[in-house]
């Protein structure tokens, strides 16, 4: 029973409701749905830099002042593990969709009615804006200490994962219907429907192919047997399917690399587990890049060239920082990029927001089951520069 109230079946049924409304109404019902949707978007574009704030500066802050070092190292491996999935997905996305039967619906369609009314909610500052804003107070508070700042960001963090839980992760089927009545009444997608699979079941299949590759290299550069870390993570990986959220597996994720010690650094899965659960999403953000191809291609007709693909994924390797841990944290955190490097409009961010929720469980499987991958690697890092445990406790 809990399955059918997930937030998959909750926006699964949003789909096949908004589809079947959109084929039945007029004009008159359309004006209200335009209306709406314009509102909801409003709403969740209005907490992207919110979500940002709340999640970047206090991973940073937990860290301590001499965290520098290690969290360099950490951040960095992250941050290729991901922009490596996302160029990954990109060549996959360039070689594969021509191939997909995918008939462009960018003309002939029925035009939509204007609004009622519009009511416009501006963000409290830019994507970006709030990205280097949330860096530089996270890594300021940790060099200073300030104790005081560190338990306000974590409480604010607290306050940003409420607005996110009980308010946008709610409006979002309600979003998701109204936009799929606007595109089945357009009728832009009513015949692309059997794509969507086809996708999805590209993207996990690139999700294992990810995975393999991270402990590989993870084997190499540590000199150690990754599948010693890989045989113990089952019970991670099944857990995520069923939590889509990285902070919800924490423990389990923490209870399997602990299993795996040796090879693992019992101070290594301390440090680096809880960390990478924030800063590595290289699962997430391999679908993300092959989803806003595939949409793109789907609405408006071709796939966006290969310098915006190259921008968009360098850019999205640091927003996923910023992913909070509940379902599509990733791609509500880039929703600034999806509407300001490619140039998506609400049709397109609404339906990135569906598929990608609907297999975020599987994403984030692949999230959880890397990090076991890059704690080998920090702790082939620790062993190589004699960083000993109690240094690390310092930094903890």
């Amino acid at each position: 029973m809990k399955f059918l109230t997930s937030l998959p079946m909750k926006l699964l049924l949003g789909v096949i409701l908004g589809v079947a409304a959109g084929q039945a109404a007029g004009a008159g019902l359309m004006n209200v749905v335009v209306t709406v949707r314009y509102i909801l978007g409003q709403l969740i574009l209005f907490c992207v830099p919110l979500i940002i704030i709340g999640f970047i500066a206090p991973s940073i802050t937990l860290l301590g002042s001499n965290a520098s070092r290690m969290l360099g190292f950490a951040v960095a491996i992250a941050y290729i593990s991901s922009i490596g999935a996302a160029f990954f997905s990109t060549a996959a996305g360039y070689v594969l969709i021509p191939n997909l039967s995918i008939v462009s619906n960018v003309e002939g369609l029925q035009s939509l009615p204007d609004l009622v009314f519009k009511l416009d909610i501006p963000p409290v500052m830019s994507v970006m804006s709030a990205l280097v804003l949330s860096m530089c107070i996270g890594l300021a508070a940790a060099w200073t200490k300030a104790a005081s700042i560190t338990n306000a960001l974590e409480e604010f963090q607290r306050i940003v994962l409420a607005i996110v839980s009980k308010i946008v992760i709610p409006v979002l089927p309600f979003f998701i219907a109204f936009t799929f009545c606007s595109l089945s009444y357009e009728g832009s997608i009513t015949k692309q429907l059997p794509v969507f699979i086809q996708v999805i079941l590209i993207v996990m299949a690139g999700h294992y192919i990810w995975m393999a590759l991270l402990y590989g290299i993870a084997g190499i550069y540590s000199g150690k047997n990754p599948f010693d870390i890989v045989k113990n993570y089952g019970p991670a990986y099944i857990t995520a399917v069923g939590t889509m959220s990285s902070a919800a597996t924490l423990a389990v994720a923490l209870r399997c690399a602990k299993k795996s010690e040796p090879p693992l650094r019992d101070d290594m899965v301390d440090f680096g587990i809880p960390l990478f659960a924030n800063i590595h999403l290289c699962g997430s953000v391999l679908t993300e890049v092959f989803f806003v191809m595939t949409v793109s291609k789907i609405l408006y007709g071709v796939i966006p060239p290969v310098e915006t693909m190259v921008l968009f994924c360098l850019l999205l390797g640091i927003f996923a920082i910023a992913a909070p841990g509940v379902p599509g944290g990733t791609v509500m955190a880039s929703l600034g990029l999806i509407t300001g490097v490619l140039g998506f409009d609400e049709s397109g961010t609404a339906l990135m927001l569906t598929i990608f929720a609907l297999q975020d469980s599987f994403g984030t499987a692949c999230n959880v089951t890397g990090d076991g991958a890059l704690t080998l690697m920090l702790t082939g890092y620790a062993d190589k520069h004699g960083i000993k445990p109690h240094d690390v406790e310092r930094i903890m």
